[in-house]
């Protein structure tokens, strides 16, 4: 609780494309030192390299893929006497989404494909049909 008064959050425009919020956080968490045209063309070709491979919509590939890592509970530590637990808790919806973005992308940067859009794509398929 803040000693003084709560900052209020502050709103994310929609990202110029597709006019979605979720698009241009996620265009935030993947953007690496204030380069937001590179984080955006990555993004976006791997959206088209999606609907290029069958998806006839790019968007909904990726809510799925977002929805199918969301998690809805981790383990936080608590110490009770000189003991310390992991107890699970359940995670609020705006860390969901913002774990799960991170995820995504953590494990794009990890794959082995080519160009960072091939790998991003290859990732929001493989999360989207639970692979």
């Amino acid at each position: 609780m803040p000693r003084r008064r709560e900052v209020p959050k502050r709103t994310i425009l929609p990202d110029p494309k597709f006019g979605d919020q979720t698009v241009a956080k996620f265009i935030n968490v993947m953007m690496l030192d204030g380069k937001k045209s590179i984080a955006e063309r990555i993004i976006y070709g791997a959206l088209d390299i999606i609907s290029e491979r069958g998806a006839e919509k790019p968007l909904d590939v990726f809510y799925e893929a977002l929805d199918n890592i969301r998690p809805v509970v981790e383990v936080k530590s608590r110490r009770v006497g000189g003991a310390t637990y992991q107890v699970p808790v359940e995670v609020r919806p705006s860390r969901r989404n913002a774990l799960a973005m991170r995820w995504l992308v953590d494990s794009a940067r990890n794959r082995s494909e080519k160009s960072m859009t091939q790998r991003l794509a290859g990732e929001l398929m493989d999360a989207a049909e639970k692979r």
